[in-house]
């Protein structure tokens, strides 16, 4: 089993290293239920084959050497030379192979529930979702908020809640699943909704805007219109350019249920089909989102973002946010 072990282990490595240096991409939740899967059988391989194995050859050395003690007392030798608990203690360790398997099997059995059924860290990558949540933040995203789903397939099997608008949410890029994009949750299944002229229009209805102070980007250095935009129970703040153009032209793609959607030199204007959500960034002009690729389907779903853990630039960032 060791050989077949570091081979296994080797895998892992070669299969990380290329990850990491990009040569394919990787999906951490089918790798951790994998090692799940695979620390669990050496672990009910240690617990019924192995381990009994080991305390049988254990308990084989200490009759062995009961008998031998015996026969040298018939003899009449009573100071018998020799101590096999050393060797006992030997023969029921643990060998490495199963120290590195078996013995990982519960710690990396919690992370597979915690991460799948409960809560999964993320990073902000991008500065689409600034000012709400700048590159750097380490998030948290509850798991279970909008049901319970499946690992690896993603398949929900428990409805819990549904989207609300001004949810912040992650989810898996439409165009490609591999990627975990995060935005907002602007409008819901039914909903009419309107981006024009870089204002927000729900159900025929503008969104409230409030302006505020400028927001100071101390990586760019400049500063950006700020506003506090009315969607959903709390609000939320956001950035527009009112410079930029409304027009998307060439950086649209083509999506699922596309004809839902018009087009105009003042913007764009989406009726959202049943089972998908229209999301964008809060960097409005600075966020490719459903504007350009499309909506989200609820399979799509990874969680409702609601907490940032750490940010190691700035510490001032942790806390909840709307």
């Amino acid at each position: 089993m060791a050989p077949l072990t570091g081979i296994l282990y080797a895998c892992l490595v070669f299969y990380g290293a290329g990850w990491y240096m990009g040569k394919w991409s990787g999906n951490f939740s089918f790798l951790l239920f994998v090692l799940t899967v695979v620390t669990l059988a050496y672990w009910l391989a240690e617990r019924f084959v192995f381990l009994p194995r080991r305390v049988a050859a254990a308990d084989a050395l200490g009759q062995q050497d009961a008998a031998r003690r015996a026969e040298l007392g018939r003899l009449g030798i009573s100071d018998v030379d020799g101590n096999i608990e050393h060797a006992r203690h030997q023969l029921l360790a643990q060998p490495w192979w199963l120290d590195w398997t078996a013995g990982l099997f519960p710690v990396i059995l919690m992370v597979f529930v915690l991460r799948s059924f409960l809560f999964e860290p993320f990073k902000i990558p991008s500065g689409s979702m600034i000012p709400t949540l700048e590159i750097g933040d380490l998030i948290l995203v509850n798991k279970f908020h909008y049901g319970v789903r499946l690992p690896v397939i993603n398949k929900k099997i428990i409805p819990i809640n549904t989207p609300q608008r001004g949810d912040v949410m992650v989810f898996r890029y439409p165009v490609d699943p591999s990627i975990d994009f995060i935005k907002r949750v602007v409008a819901v299944p039914g909903d009419e909704v309107s981006y024009l002229n870089q204002r927000l229009y729900l159900n025929g209805k503008q969104v409230p805007l409030k302006q505020l102070d400028d927001y100071y980007d101390e990586n760019l250095r400049s500063y950006s219109r700020q506003f506090e935009e009315g969607i959903g129970p709390n609000g939320h703040r956001l950035l527009v350019e009112p410079r930029l153009p409304s027009n998307y032209g060439s950086r649209t793609h083509a999506f699922p249920y596309n004809e839902n959607c018009r087009y105009t030199p003042d913007g764009v204007t989406c009726k959202v089909p049943a089972g998908h959500y229209f999301m964008m960034g809060d960097n409005r002009d600075n966020s490719e989102d459903s504007r350009f690729w499309g909506f989200v389907p609820d399979e799509n779903i990874v969680g409702r973002a609601f907490f940032v853990w750490m940010n190691f630039g700035n510490l001032k960032r942790i806390g909840t946010f709307h």
